[in-house]
């Protein structure tokens, strides 16, 4: 008896021919991130951070990263940022992706050796998340689990550098990926404001070498210091910088940041700005807005940064005459790519 014109054997072969079709498809470059069209095309370019949640509900995280929608490019997920637990940031990051919100993935090498790194590396290029930010990651210290093991075993330099070979389709020790090379957009964090100008350089070279595409900075509070560093040192690279934007709510809110955020002097008459507004968190994103200004001048975007406020931000933008970012409606499908 001949079965191979039965309806269930039609059907069996129709589900080999999509299953081989999707195997095929996988083998496709995927078409770049809405952030790596932005940077292509020489927008202005936008990013905010969201934290993950501190639990499995992912209600609020994605209510906070919804506002920020058609107002930024992509949105920063923070990985143990301070050392803190909280959700994974690739797990994060495919959540706010099944909600059309592109995501920069941080990923810190604190936590995690070159192997596991390599493996959510390959399972957020699989999945749809294609921007990275190679992070080395606060020290455990700082954080609320102080008696748990730091691994680093590597540090973002090195992070950059394995990056670069799974996208060229080798892992760390230079073995080809039998299943097709990962698809990742490498950034990278900047401090302008560090007190070695040599220290500053060699590590913003060295980054470079290895790959990153895009910096986020710092906390940018000395934009004096911002355009030097514009000038002599990132100009020969043609990179983009974002200059990190960060909503001060009060002058108390200010002095802790400068007590306890290494790197950072807030100036004085900023302090006293926030102490005498009548309305401290207005002053705040008034601030914020005049710095989102004087960034435009200086570098080719702005990396924003409201704690707990971050539905705040497109109002910061809009006081800044920020224009809403055009929206990338296949963010979502890439799930299923």
């Amino acid at each position: 008896m001949n079965y191979r014109n039965t309806p269930a054997s039609t059907s069996q072969g129709d589900a080999h021919a999509t299953a081989l079709g999707s195997i095929l498809q996988m083998d496709q470059p995927k078409p770049p991130s809405r952030l790596q069209q932005a940077i292509h095309s020489g927008e202005f370019l936008i990013t905010a951070e969201v934290m993950p949640c501190k639990g499995s509900d992912p209600a609020h995280m994605v209510k906070q990263a919804l506002a920020l929608k058609g107002r930024a490019h992509a949105v920063n997920i923070t990985d143990g940022s301070r050392a803190v637990l909280r959700m994974s940031s690739l797990a994060a990051s495919v959540i706010l992706l099944q909600h059309g919100i592109e995501p920069v993935c941080q990923m810190a090498c604190r936590d995690r050796n070159r192997v596991a790194l390599q493996a959510d590396l390959m399972g957020a290029s699989a999945l749809g998340v294609r921007n990275i930010l190679a992070l080395t990651g606060d020290p455990m210290k700082a954080g609320d689990h102080s008696k748990a093991r730091s691994v680093f075993d590597l540090e973002s330099v090195r992070l950059l550098q394995v990056i670069d070979k799974l996208n060229r389709g080798f892992d760390s020790n230079d073995q080809a990926l039998s299943d097709g090379m990962t698809q990742l957009l490498a950034g990278a964090a900047v401090d302008p404001q560090l007190s070695s100008w040599s220290g500053l350089q060699r590590r913003f070279e060295r980054k470079i070498a290895a790959g990153a595409q895009f910096f986020q900075s710092q906390m940018i509070v000395d934009f004096d210091r911002l355009e030097k560093f514009m000038d002599q040192i990132a100009a020969a690279y043609n990179k983009p910088i974002l200059a990190g934007i960060f909503l001060l709510k009060s002058a108390k809110n200010a002095q802790f940041i400068n007590r306890c955020v290494p790197g950072v002097n807030i100036p004085q008459f900023t302090i006293d700005r926030l102490a005498q507004a009548s309305d401290p968190l207005q002053e705040g994103m008034a601030i914020a807005a005049e710095q989102v200004q004087l960034a435009r001048q200086l570098c080719q975007g702005v990396h924003m940064m409201a704690v707990k406020r971050e539905d705040l931000i497109p109002e910061i933008l809009d006081m800044a005459g920020v224009a809403p970012v055009a929206c990338f409606p296949s963010v979502a499908s890439t799930l299923s790519t």
